[in-house]
């Protein structure tokens, strides 16, 4: 494993670690409230001090490192799941089964992905449970996130439909269904593998872009879009000033960046 690599994937166990630690690094509650601590500075108790309503910001960047952390990769298994049945059955069978889905591959694709996530998200109650909004939107990112993945297992899978192995597989009178369990979805994990860790960090962003907007975890849960909302009326004398606020931006772009290092790099069907 090069040095890169394991540098990546020692600062997300880290970060990871940090956030299963988060009673210990800091024990106030992410809802608690100090009322009469409002945008205080940092200090021992609160090291990246207190948001505009008294909450430790240290705490509420370790809950909402830990949502994401936990719920991008169960959407991203959702979307490979969805792109590895629809790819792979669409090449496979060929035919008019591969034009209509991948004609309905290129509809979704078509749209840019933002805003259709976020017309989707608009269209459902806002006004939800935290919890509520936190399934709703990671379940969103997975139904709406299979499009380009798909076209990849498609290409993989039509590769396999006429190799030796296939072929003998399916001249000994197996079924069509049996076969793409049994054959030839077991040889596209290389390329299913690869599309989780790539919808991994398109997903920790795209949560993020929905909650500066509004429409992504409701509070009092935290995520990183909400803390990334904190900078909005910032200006660069105010970030000078305190620059603790930008932790949560950093700690985005570790993460992500460090996700990215890790994708896989084998060759895959084409």
């Amino acid at each position: 494993m090069r040095l890169e690599r394991k540098l990546a994937l020692g600062l997300l166990a880290l970060v990871f670690s940090a956030t299963i630690m988060a009673g210990v690094l800091s024990p106030p509650s992410y809802s608690q409230q100090f009322r009469d601590l409002p945008n205080a500075p940092p200090s021992r108790a609160f090291p990246l001090g207190t948001d505009e309503l008294g909450r430790s910001r240290l705490s509420r960047l370790l809950e909402g490192t830990r949502v994401s952390l936990l719920l991008a990769p169960a959407a991203a298994v959702l979307s490979t799941l969805l792109a590895g049945l629809i790819g792979g059955v669409a090449g496979y069978l060929g035919g008019w089964w591969e034009r209509l889905a991948m004609g309905a591959t290129d509809l979704v694709l078509s749209l840019p992905w933002l805003f259709l996530l976020l017309t989707v998200r608009a269209m459902l109650p806002l006004n939800v449970s935290p919890l509520g909004s936190v399934l709703i939107t990671f379940a969103l990112l997975g139904l709406l996130g299979w499009a380009a993945a798909a076209r990849v297992v498609c290409a993989g899978a039509r590769s396999l439909r006429n190799s030796d192995f296939i072929l003998r597989a399916r001249a000994g009178g197996g079924r069509a269904g049996r076969v793409l369990l049994v054959h030839v979805l077991p040889n596209l994990k290389p390329v299913l593998y690869a599309q989780f860790w790539i919808s991994i960090p398109v997903f920790i962003l795209a949560e993020a872009n929905l909650g500066i907007l509004g429409l992504g975890v409701a509070e009092p849960l935290p995520s990183w879009g909400s803390l990334l909302r904190d900078l909005e009326h910032c200006d660069l004398r105010m970030l000078t000033a305190a620059p603790w606020l930008l932790v949560p931006l950093a700690l985005l772009a570790v993460v992500v960046t460090s996700f990215q290092i890790l994708l896989p790099t084998e060759d895959f069907p084409s």
